[in-house]
């Protein structure tokens, strides 16, 4: 019901874009608050080409980490007045929300317990874990924020490669959903990223895609990501979620 088609005379000749896809749920384009944007003007440049790749809606998640960036909703919401002013005045009609890329640091469980967590859609949470091991109290806070009402959302798992594809399984079957970064399909993050990329979407464990745009490198990226025949498979043939997020 909920996959994301085209035609198939689309298909043959490759001629598709992001705009089934509708939403980018993972981005940093929100100025000056982590690091992605660093400005209106390099947030409104990003902002063109996803819209050039058929990107109608974009929800900005700038991190919100206890040691480097401190983000909180009233920063994050300020900083999100600022980018829909710029937008306005350059007549850009784009839809342009707000959540939160939470890192899973000390801070993450009082969040939950405090209700500060910044959400999507229907009370989804965007988190990521550190790049070096997965926190050993894991399944307890999953199950924290199933049991709290939200709706949990790993950040590209193909980027933690000390996890492999039965810990995913186990960890999805527990409720956790997936969102992949699709430049990871080309080999941006290296070799065992893609690898990794490539057997969660040939396992069904991919639930939402996204660019997770910093700069105009990912921009590039982002781009050349649509020559990947796995975004093809993801964008046909797949059941992913985005578009609940519409």
């Amino acid at each position: 019901m909920f996959g994301i088609f085209k035609n198939k005379e689309n298909k043959n000749h490759n001629t598709f874009d992001y705009s089934s896809l509708m939403v980018d749920m993972h981005s940093h384009v929100l100025p000056g608050i982590d690091d992605g944007a660093q400005n209106p003007a390099e947030s409104i440049e990003l902002i063109k080409r996803m819209m050039k790749l058929g990107i109608t809606k974009i929800i900005a998640t700038p991190h919100i980490m206890a040691d480097y960036y401190r983000n909180t909703a009233g920063t994050i919401n300020t900083a999100l007045d600022i980018l829909k002013a710029e937008l306005k005045k350059e007549n850009i009609d784009i839809t342009i929300e707000a959540a939160a890329e939470h890192y899973f640091d000390e801070t993450f469980e009082t969040r939950i317990d405090e209700r500060k967590l910044m959400t999507m859609g229907d009370n989804y949470v965007l988190f990521e874990y550190s790049f070096i091991s997965q926190p050993p109290n894991a399944i307890p806070i999953i199950q924290k924020l199933k049991d709290s009402g939200y709706k949990p959302i790993l950040a590209h798992p193909e980027r933690y490669q000390y996890l492999d594809l039965d810990d995913f399984r186990s960890l999805h079957d527990y409720g956790l959903l997936f969102q992949l970064n699709t430049i990871s399909l080309t080999g941006y993050y290296g070799k065992e990223s893609k690898k990794l990329a490539e057997g969660l979407v040939d396992n069904q464990l991919i639930d939402f895609i996204s660019s997770d745009m910093h700069h105009l490198r990912h921009a590039e990226a982002f781009q050349n990501a649509l020559k990947m025949p796995y975004l093809e498979k993801l964008l046909f043939d797949y059941p992913l979620k985005n578009i609940m997020l519409r």
